[in-house]
């Protein structure tokens, strides 16, 4: 005799879909989260620094990134556990708060939990390694304020000088050795382009354009837009010129329905198409009687409507991108034209000089409109291949972060890990006087921040337990401004060099990190509905040959 329900899934997994994963308590959710978190951060950790390592990541289309940017390893890696998900999406939040400093985030958030899971198996309930942590990033992000540097709040953005000394570290932490070459002219585009209430800057005015050839050294910066293109016609240049953009082709319109045209004769033939022509002459003659002098084109340029304008002197170009058309309409100040016809006043851009210029056989064109104060600024980059170029183009993105942050709070710390080490030696000094079960989770937070000069080391081939214990020695001795020196092998004052990093990128990643761990350690079970789709691809049964 057969029971009823015998064979039949109860308690929680019979409330889910058939194909579902429950996974809860200590070892299989707490302990496997913080697992999976640190090899996240181990992947990250050793790209921190100047020194730090490249990685080859091939994302799911086959593209290679050679890079030891943070930021671009997580975007690409496509990180699929859910508990290492919410460190990539510290991280992204770094990235749009600051600019800079997701491998901070990364690195600081695996170490965080690394000491979660020690105090976990020595006993501690995971709400008290919480607490503690709490307490611990509240009194370390006050700590933080205490050693900023004085009179570092009031700066001048439009000072090149100074404005270099505090943007040389973040350049420097992607293309080490050429921050000195790169730096002045990041500077000098975003200078360019700041409005009159720094608050205000926007780092789209500040554009890279990457031509292979050539080397850092050659890279230089241009009052306006370029772009990697040539005219469509002859003429390639045109001075105090006014624009008209058209967001469509520049060519004859398709009717919305299809049509049959019945031609009995040649003469029948031949008016058909000099209809075509006059209507097309008469657009072009309308767009040069308005006084305009180089047409935009977001899409094809018909071989009639080239005629024409090279008949009326109208220079022609063609932009594919609708990013780099909506900049040249912000560059420029004309309205992109959703129907080819002859445009009104209104809606014209005006240019300076427009001109096709050659670098390392390469055509670019150049809109300059020094008149009404350029707009947009532009980095040419020079490079031998195009992983450098790429590289290059994300060490401008952290620099403009850099100088964009600077425009909002201009307050600096002492870099090369000199600040981690002293947050870290006042939090264990403060830790010690708790009396709770907190001290310990406290202590670990100290601990924790001692990563970023260990891996300093680390990365530059040094002794870190030396360099720790030289750090915390001169610390002690109330030298706050002593970090690593990655070059010379031991440490040193970094306000000689002008290591600085700015407040508000350690503020944010202390926070975001701090926040992602609190998170994590508050799951205690992960339910995974059952994946959706059909079923799996065939597998290559009896050995048959895969291509057939």
């Amino acid at each position: 005799m057969a029971f009823f329900g015998m064979g039949q899934p109860f308690g929680f997994q019979s409330m889910l879909k058939e194909g579902h994963k429950v996974l809860s308590g200590l070892d299989e959710a707490v302990l496997k989260n913080i697992d999976a978190c640190k090899q996240l951060s181990q992947i990250t950790r050793t790209s921190l620094g100047p020194n730090g390592m490249n990685k080859i990541v091939i994302n799911h289309l086959e593209k290679l990134f050679v890079t030891s940017d943070a930021g671009t390893i997580m975007t690409e890696l496509e990180v699929q556990h859910p508990a290492a998900k919410l460190l990539v999406l510290a991280a992204k939040s770094q990235q749009e708060e600051v600019g800079d400093g997701a491998n901070l985030v990364i690195t600081l958030a695996g170490e965080l939990l690394s000491g979660a899971e020690e105090l976990i198996t020595s006993g501690l309930h995971p709400s008290e390694i919480i607490a503690g942590y709490n307490k611990a990033s509240n009194k370390s992000l006050e700590i933080l304020e205490q050693i900023v540097e004085k009179g570092s709040e009031e700066l001048d953005v439009r000072n090149q000088e100074e404005v270099v000394k505090r943007v040389t570290a973040a350049v420097g932490s992607k293309l080490f050795g050429l921050e000195s070459i790169l730096t002045p002219l990041i500077v000098e585009a975003c200078i360019q382009v700041c409005p009159n209430n720094p608050y205000n800057f926007n780092i789209d005015n500040v554009r890279a354009v990457k031509i292979v050839g050539g080397g850092i050294n050659d890279c230089s910066v241009v009052r306006g837009l370029v772009i990697k293109n040539d005219t469509e016609g002859t003429i390639k240049q045109a001075t105090k010129a006014k624009i008209v953009v058209y967001g469509v082709g520049v060519d004859t319109t398709a009717t919305e329905t299809k049509g049959t045209v019945l031609i009995e004769s040649a003469e029948q033939l031949e008016n058909y198409a000099k209809t075509e022509e006059d209507k097309v002459e008469e657009v072009i003659k309308g767009i040069a009687a308005a006084g305009v002098r180089v047409v935009v084109s977001g899409s094809a340029v018909g071989a009639m409507a080239l005629h024409f304008c090279e008949r009326y002197k109208l220079m022609v170009i063609k932009i594919s991108s609708k990013f780099e058309l909506r900049r040249l309409c912000r560059a420029t100040g004309a309205v992109a034209l959703v129907k080819f016809e002859p445009p009104s006043p209104d809606v014209l851009g005006y240019a300076d000089s427009i001109a096709v210029d050659e670098i390392a056989g390469e055509n670019i064109i150049v809109f300059k409109n020094e008149s009404s104060g350029n707009l947009l600024s532009t980095i040419v980059l020079r490079g031998s291949t195009q992983n450098i170029l790429d590289e290059a183009e994300r060490a401008v993105d952290d620099g403009v972060n850099t100088y964009k942050a600077l425009c909002r709070d201009s307050r600096v710390v002492p870099g090369a890990g000199a600040t981690e080490i002293e947050v870290a030696k006042r939090l264990k000094e403060f830790g010690r006087k708790e009396t709770g079960l907190d001290q310990y989770a406290i202590e670990k937070f100290g601990d924790s921040l001692e990563v970023v000069p260990r891996t300093l080391a680390e990365n530059a081939g040094l002794n870190a337990t030396a360099i720790i214990s030289a750090l915390y020695a001169a610390h002690a001795a109330g030298n706050v401004n002593v970090g690593v020196d990655v070059e010379g092998g031991g440490v040193k004052d970094m306000t000689k060099d002008n290591i600085w990093d700015l407040y508000c990128t350690k503020f944010w990643a202390m926070r975001f990190a701090a926040d992602a761990v609190k998170t994590v350690l508050r799951v205690d079970q992960i339910v995974m509905a059952k994946i959706a789709g059909g079923p799996k691809p065939r597998q290559n049964p009896g050995g048959m040959d895969p291509d057939e």
